[in-house]
């Protein structure tokens, strides 16, 4: 996590030395478009991730030295986060002018009418507009965030994989290439099947404990009671065994079940839950009490060959000497897939894994929409994207790509960039689903009874099936 070495009182150093740079040659604009909200505060809510301690940071304090106006970013956990940005859009108290919106959940943000038509209110206030936002700059995961007519609700601050990370420095490592060799009668290289995959994190199990080695052969986002789990069963684990968009048919009657036209109980359901709970089985003793962020630290402290590590994290596990003990160790590769799968996605019927990420929104209840619009520009231009980029990975304007810093970043991460501009069409993010939490909330726990061991993987699956039916039926999507 570079991020750590811009935090605290450098940061403001840092804003004083950049923030001209980072206005674009526009600074003028920005200070008098800015005069009639001097001294306002404008107050966010968001997780407590790189990109976003970058922008508390970094952004915020740039911003406020060149306008004038204070911006409080609040850094919680991911499930005060979204307490509190919905308590407050519910209730309509406006404490928030900014908050997060993960690429899931904003179909239900829109439905409920909570955000503000960015598109809209720009195009209404012209004096706002800034010479050096526009919305054609972001890359295509922006569309999430979109209505059905183009409108822009929330200005993307953060997009990246869910990738296959693995040991560059073991799996190149001649005596344990020679042994891998002699135990599978193949070379080691990164594994394109999930067969494969297996067998490489059986060898390197085994090669730990023989060699008395805190090192297991995959990682597993596997908690038994925290969403993140189910997250990586629905969005990481079970679309490269070929079931997408959770198993729901939205074209069949919003269906489930195998009975109706679903897919959530299939045969393939089953056989990723399988695979994955035994992968689960021999990854460090960690991992039924890891979300995304302990997995990431898994990693990064060396406990791990290889596993599906979120791309925000890949940053400080591959560069940063000061957190990660793997600096200049780890590759960068596609998961792990069944026949099929990569057909699919090549064609638009599929996809291999979760383009994951987030915005920030502006609440239909902000007190300071002139002055939230004018920051969530700022933080949209293509000038503040490269530093950021590189505090902590992740691409969300087109012109990143090409910029001399990303390009020799992208080098450091072993080709992490390159991976998401040539192959993200590969991902998706979550279905477009009003119904998202509802139905998470109702198969959760069911989900993880399978992880306990309390359910079979096919009873357990019959059962949410069968629970996420119900919950359609009562929310009126079925028929």
């Amino acid at each position: 996590m570079r991020i750590i070495s811009l935090m605290g009182a450098s940061a403001l150093a840092l804003a004083a030395g950049t923030v001209i740079a980072f206005a674009g040659g526009h600074a003028e604009f920005w200070k008098k478009a800015a005069e009639p909200f001097q001294g306002v505060t404008i107050r966010g809510v968001t997780e407590s991730s790189p990109p976003s301690l970058y922008i508390r940071e970094v952004l915020a304090p740039e911003f406020e030295a060149l306008t004038g106006i204070r911006v409080d970013v609040e850094t919680t956990s991911w499930d005060q986060m979204f307490d509190k940005g919905i308590k407050d859009m519910e209730a309509g108290t406006g404490i928030y002018d900014m908050v997060y919106i993960e690429q899931d959940i904003i179909y239900s943000y829109l439905a409920r009418d909570f955000l503000t038509n960015l598109s809209g209110f720009l195009a209404d206030n012209p004096e706002l507009q800034a010479p050096t936002y526009d919305e054609a700059n972001f890359t295509t995961f922006a569309d999430y965030f979109k209505d059905d007519d183009g409108n822009l609700y929330g200005v993307p601050m953060e997009a990246f994989l869910k990738v296959y990370l693995y040991r560059k420095d073991l799996f190149a490592d001649p005596d344990i290439q020679a042994a891998f060799k002699a135990k599978a009668g193949r070379d080691l290289v990164p594994a394109t099947t999930h067969a494969e995959y297996a067998e490489i994190a059986q060898f390197f199990t085994d090669y730990g404990q023989e060699n008395d080695l805190k090192l297991w052969g995959t990682t597993a986002q596997a908690h038994t009671g925290h969403v993140a789990s189910w997250y990586e069963y629905f969005e990481s684990v079970a679309p490269t065994f070929g079931v997408y968009n959770w198993g729901i048919d939205a074209g069949n009657n919003f269906s489930a079940s195998t009975a109706n036209g679903g897919t959530m109980n299939g045969p393939e359901a089953v056989a990723a839950m399988e695979w994955w709970l035994s992968m689960r089985d021999i990854a460090p003793p960690e991992a039924p009490a890891s979300t995304w962020t302990e997995v990431g630290t898994t990693f990064g402290a060396g406990r791990a060959a290889q596993g599906l590590v979120y791309g925000e994290n890949a940053g400080w596990i591959a560069a940063d000497e000061t957190k990660s003990l793997v600096v200049g160790k780890v590759g960068v590769a596609l998961p792990p897939l069944a026949d099929g799968v990569m057909a699919a996605a090549e064609s638009g019927d599929g996809y291999i894994g979760y383009y994951d990420g987030g915005a920030f929104g502006m609440p239909h209840s902000s007190k300071n929409k002139a002055a939230t619009a004018l920051f969530l520009q700022y933080i949209g231009q293509n000038e503040v994207q490269p530093d950021w980029a590189v505090a902590a990975p992740r691409v969300t304007n087109t012109a990143t790509y090409d910029d001399p810093k990303v390009v020799a970043f992208n080098e450091e991460l072993g080709g992490y960039y390159d991976l998401i501009k040539d192959k993200g069409y590969l991902f998706a993010g979550a279905p477009a689903y009003p119904f998202h939490a509802q139905v998470r909330e109702a198969t959760a726990p069911i989900f993880y009874q399978i992880l306990l061991g309390d359910l079979s993987p096919q009873d357990g699956l019959d059962q949410m099936a069968a629970a996420a039916e119900a919950t359609l039926s009562e929310l009126g999507y079925r028929q």
